[in-house]
């Protein structure tokens, strides 16, 4: 029945649907495959369907337009999150132009080996006393960007530049340890400023970013740690899956400021993301790699996060996280630790 909609809608023209902001996105999202506007087609036909026979509470909003988006359902996950069709804004407000930039999530993990006594290779940071830490702790991220500037360019395949502010907070909290007053055991802090290149491509390369990064604990000697760092990244995208692979460059620092001369031996050279996401954007499994690229010293970590298909409302999924290696954060840049995490995971807003 839904094709029979669509077939009408397309031999009638505008004239069938000029009301209809869905079908205009569809067909601006994928210009070139038809196989994909059709499915998304399909999905806004569906919606409006469910919006015209089910009657609505007059002066109430419309249940089902909030909360399915047609244009978020059929855009892919990079075009999604790094804005490459260009989509404007939802509304004019300055909250709505924050966006995702990496998971939003509340756990609860547990370590195999506790860093009671972080240590570095620079003078005056290393602690002298152990601390009396637990295994179990709470750990959560806030990561959001937003963006400030956009031009349309035409420069080696490059057809838009976009350029982005982002930050990152992740806190490891103490929570069972009310023997010392539950402390937040580590908070670091990342600012970040981006330059996204969109290629315009529909699947492989998609875009090319280009950042500036700086990462600290906001402590004091011997807790301090820090760094700053340019990268380039790309990413690809098929279907389903997406790929992002940075590499980058640590910004030196003089000895006397520097807090963790070594990091780069533990913390590498870059990183890879891969993800895959269902296509109603019920879960999703995203696998993160380092290394340092070392054949005598081999050293790297991993993560693996998946958002399980169990709904917490509207704004939370469940969030399972396993991690394996290096640099889980970064007062544990030198410390190898396996860790296995359960909580709930944010959407996009």
């Amino acid at each position: 029945m839904k094709r029979y909609a669509i077939l009408t809608l397309m031999i009638f023209g505008p004239a069938a649907w000029a009301d209809s902001e869905d079908f205009l996105i569809c067909a601006r999202n994928y210009p070139d495959n038809a196989a994909e506007r059709l499915k998304c087609y399909d999905r806004a036909a569906e919606v409006s369907h469910v919006k015209k026979d089910e009657p609505q509470p007059v002066g109430t909003p419309d249940a089902d337009a909030a909360e399915i988006r047609p244009e978020q359902a059929s855009t892919s996950y990079l075009t999604r999150v790094w804005n490459l069709d260009n989509r404007t804004n939802r509304d004019g407000s300055a909250l709505d132009r924050l966006q995702p930039h990496q998971q939003n999530y509340l756990l609860i993990q547990k370590t195999s080996s506790i860093n009671s006594q972080p240590y570095s290779p620079s003078i005056g940071r290393t602690v002298a006393t152990p601390y009396d830490y637990d295994a179990a702790e709470a750990k959560f991220q806030i990561s959001f960007k937003t963006d400030f500037a956009t031009q349309d360019i035409d420069l080696l395949g490059m057809h838009t530049l976009r350029f982005w502010g982002a930050y990152t907070q992740q806190s490891y909290w103490q929570v069972f340890n009310t023997r010392n007053s539950s402390p937040f055991r580590e908070t670091d802090y990342e600012p970040e400023l981006i330059a996204a290149f969109g290629t315009g491509n529909q699947t492989g390369w998609k875009l090319l970013n280009l950042g500036l990064l700086h990462q600290s604990n906001g402590r004091s000697n011997p807790e301090s740690r820090s760094w700053n760092r340019v990268y380039a990244q790309g990413g690809w995208e098929w279907g389903d899956f997406s790929l992002l692979g940075r590499g980058w460059w640590r910004i030196p620092e003089s000895a006397q400021k520097d807090d963790n001369p070594d990091i780069t031996h533990y913390m590498g050279y870059g990183d890879l993301m891969l993800r895959w996401q269902a296509e109603d954007n019920s879960q999703s499994v995203a696998l993160l790699l380092r290394n340092n690229l070392s054949l005598s010293q081999n050293l790297g970590y991993l993560q693996l996060d998946w958002t399980l298909p169990v709904d917490l409302g509207r704004a939370a999924s469940l969030h399972a996280q396993f991690s394996n290696g290096y640099g889980e954060s970064l007062i544990d840049y030198n410390h190898r630790q396996t860790t296995l995490g359960l909580g709930i995971s944010f959407r996009e807003w």
